[in-house]
């Protein structure tokens, strides 16, 4: 634009001083006869270029104001690039700022379980669970999980990320509580090592990391979550992530697969061990590894190209205090007496991603501080659970770009729940058949049935039916915005 302004000008002064010199006159004078000419001839002298005198005039003042309006029309352009360049400065200086590289999304899940049959008469356990904390009498919809996230690149080597909860129970509804709060510092610009510092899921499990924004299922087992309720705690975790194992799980989250998230092919931490957003409160940290690997299955023969499956294995390891609360057994009184709190685990998982069938599965083992209600002691005993799950992937539903994942999953665990004043233990036996209908990218909906049987430890403690065992059928369904 400002060459083409400027050729433009440039003509035009030399088109005014073309025709300046197209009507200036040559006279010649006859040297005998001393005649004018205007043309030059034998015995004539060239007296000179002539003009006339109020043409010329006209034509200068013309060819200096065309002079005056190129450099008005010069110190433009020059102002305008100036301003341009400034505004680039500008914007790449604040493209730099971490805060305008942070991103905002969440998601909303609301619930509604109607029960069909169960332990409903008074004095007798009421079923409940410790997943979804609306199954019970007296119960309709309800806000499972409200979530914000904040997340970005403070530079090539730090992360930050940043997740509240807004429809935590605190005696009434819907309170904000922090869950994640932590930073990732790499040591390569890939991210292929890196430490997790904050309070961030644990790394033990597969479906303990995997978010409930991309679960199938309504809830996570009992067996692995007991190991870390809430999934979370405070602590240091060193990951590393291969650039091949991080770009396949991006490829499978690119199909519409659920990935558990990228928590490292291996993975080692130190944390308080004492649950989400709780004090520490012994000198003792627990100690947890992870490992996984995702194996494209391609190797087996052109009918298996594009499967994957995933394998991996878990330990922790640490000390548990539970503050133990005025306690009356049906047996005695008093407050339990804590012998040995000390807790260790593994677990083994195996997923094969529906494509478009699909098997999960992951089970664990150990001995952690248990209640024992007839001596009234919370010593350490053994544990052990896990679950099946197949699902299967149908892809634009309807003739839409929906897609459907039904499933079937069996759950069971033996032990302790030590989320739970005095970690009662508890027996889960459960299965639950489903459907989940992604409508869209921004809506999904879930509807399930399931027929439980579940050790009642969410009343008080001295309530009747507590340690109870409780059974029933419900049909469950979940309403999931994403934004």
């Amino acid at each position: 634009m400002k060459l083409s302004k400027l050729s433009l000008a440039i003509v035009a002064v030399m088109g005014a001083g073309s025709f300046a010199e197209a009507i200036a006159l040559d006279l010649y004078v006859d040297e005998k006869t001393k005649q004018i000419f205007a043309e030059p001839g034998p015995g004539r002298t060239k007296l000179g270029s002539f003009e006339k005198v109020e043409d010329s005039a006209k034509q200068k003042a013309d060819l200096t104001a065309i002079q005056t309006d190129l450099e008005l029309k010069t110190n433009e352009l020059k102002a305008i690039e100036e301003h341009i360049v400034a505004q680039r400065e500008d914007k790449a200086k604040n493209d730099e700022k971490w805060f305008n590289k942070i991103n905002m999304r969440g998601y909303t899940q609301m619930r509604y379980n109607q029960p069909l049959s169960g332990d409903r008469v008074a004095g007798e356990p009421e079923l409940k669970s410790v997943g979804d904390g609306s199954i019970g009498n007296n119960s309709n919809f309800s806000l499972r999980r409200v979530r914000l996230v904040f997340s970005g690149d403070i530079n090539e080597y730090i992360s930050l990320y940043l997740q509240p909860d807004f429809a935590t129970t605190n005696g009434d509804l819907h309170f904000a509580q922090l869950r994640d709060a932590y930073a990732d510092l790499a040591f390569d610009k890939a991210h292929e090592y890196r430490i997790r510092a904050g309070q961030s899921k644990v790394p033990f499990g597969w479906e303990n990391l995997q978010s409930s924004q991309n679960r199938i299922a309504l809830d996570r087992d009992d067996a692995l979550n007991s190991a870390v309720p809430s999934e979370r705690d405070l602590g240091l975790f060193a990951y590393w992530s291969p650039s091949d194992v991080q770009k396949l799980w991006k490829d499978l989250t690119k199909k519409g697969l659920k990935t558990s998230g990228d928590y490292g092919v291996l993975g080692v931490g130190v944390y308080n061990g004492q649950g989400i957003n709780k004090a520490e409160a012994n000198d003792g940290m627990y100690l947890v590894a992870h490992s996984t690997y995702p194996f494209d299955l391609g190797f087996l023969g052109s009918a298996m190209r594009g499967q994957v499956l995933e394998v991996g294995a878990d330990a922790l390891s640490g000390r548990f205090n539970r503050s133990t609360a005025a306690y009356t057994s049906r047996f005695g009184s008093g407050t339990p007496t804590a012998r040995d709190n000390s807790e260790d685990r593994v677990g083994v998982h195996a997923v094969l991603f529906p494509q478009p069938f699909g098997l999960q599965a992951e089970w664990n083992w150990g001995a952690g501080s248990t209640l024992d209600p007839m001596t009234n002691v919370i010593d350490r005993k053994h544990l052990e659970g896990g679950y099946v799950q197949a699902m299967y992937k149908i892809d634009e539903v309807f003739g839409t770009k929906g897609t459907m994942f039904p499933y079937v999953k069996w759950q069971t665990y033996d032990g302790a729940w030590k989320g739970v004043t005095n970690a009662p233990r508890v027996s889960v036996d459960e299965v639950e058949a489903g459907v989940e209908y992604q409508i869209n990218k921004a809506l999904e909906l879930t509807l399930a049935y399931s027929t439980m049987s579940r050790t009642q430890i969410q009343t008080q403690t001295t309530a009747a039916g507590f340690l109870q065992q409780a059974s029933g059928d419900m049909i469950r369904t979940q309403l999931q915005f994403n934004y």
